[in-house]
């Protein structure tokens, strides 16, 4: 089972890539929670759809690469590389998803977190004390 609710990750993420809403019925339980990264909160199937369609009117997903899923029971925490071209502007990121199943085994709970993709150490020299 643990295979299924992976390809229906990785479904959904490439979704938005290939700008597939069609896909969003299969994937999202109908009282899907979804909290983006940076704010928003979708509440219901109906939200996430009108959501993903006006996101995708102005931007385009480039890239979106799972680095690494771990999961226990019906919880999965993927790590994740996000870029697109949105409103005209180049945007790339990290960032984590906190994905839940339902009864069904669709999605019905996603938390975004995000991070900085450009890393910088501020002290050159890595020492162990």
């Amino acid at each position: 089972m643990t295979e299924g609710k992976e390809e229906t990750i990785k479904r959904y993420f490439s979704a938005w890539i290939h700008k597939g809403s069609d896909a969003l019925n299969d994937l999202f339980e109908g009282d899907i929670f979804y909290s983006e990264c940076y704010g928003p909160e979708y509440h219901g199937l109906s939200q996430v759809k009108r959501w993903f369609s006006e996101w995708n009117e102005r931007g385009t997903v480039i890239q979106w690469d799972i680095k690494r899923m771990i999961h226990e029971n019906e919880d999965y925490v993927v790590e994740w590389f996000f870029k697109c071209l949105y409103d005209g502007n180049l945007e790339a990121f990290d960032g984590v998803s906190w994905i839940t199943f339902g009864l069904h085994g669709k999605i019905i709970e996603v938390k975004e977190f995000q991070s900085k993709s450009e890393h910088h150490h501020p002290y050159d020299v890595h020492t162990i004390d």
